[in-house]
């Protein structure tokens, strides 16, 4: 009985890796989107709303293991010599879960920091084009505000 509940365990942690590593490509996804000058905006939610919902995956494989592990744990406490090889296994992939989630958080960084610059780039861009209007306007408005005067030498004599 414990042997099944360590297998799903491990079949547990193996599904774990899967969807991070799903994750991982969705995270590089993004980045080449900001990286490539021109972002696809909706493309880059869309790839939110996928990566969502990996998440979400990711949150109900946490929630079962942690419900099977606790079930397990009493009954490996006198029995852990039998079970060894699995228990290294599971410590095994535990640590590929604990890298794997450190690089995630650090595409996320990196990923944060690119849409940041995007975003302000953008603000900048927005901000320039209303100087230039609101120059062009002005210029405008004082252009339109003299009028031509007729000149100040003229002579009348003829």
């Amino acid at each position: 009985m414990t042997e099944n509940y360590l297998t799903l365990l491990e079949e547990s942690l193996k599904r774990k890796l899967q969807v991070m590593a799903e994750i991982q490509q969705y995270n590089l996804r993004q980045q080449e989107i900001f990286q490539s000058g021109s972002a696809d905006i909706d493309r880059f939610d869309d790839y939110v709303a996928e990566k969502g919902a990996l998440i979400d995956r990711l949150n109900a494989l946490d929630s079962g293991f942690e419900k099977l592990y606790a079930k397990v744990a009493e009954q490996l406490n006198g029995n852990r010599e039998q079970y060894a090889a699995q228990i290294r296994r599971l410590q095994a992939l535990v640590t590929e879960v604990t890298d794997t989630s450190v690089q995630i958080q650090a595409q996320e960084a990196r990923n944060k920091k690119l849409i940041e610059d995007y975003f302000r780039k953008e603000r900048d861009g927005i901000r320039d084009g209303r100087k230039s209007s609101k120059a062009a306007i002005n210029y405008y408005r004082n252009m339109s505000k003299s009028a031509v005067m007729p000149p100040q030498f003229l002579d009348s004599k003829k």
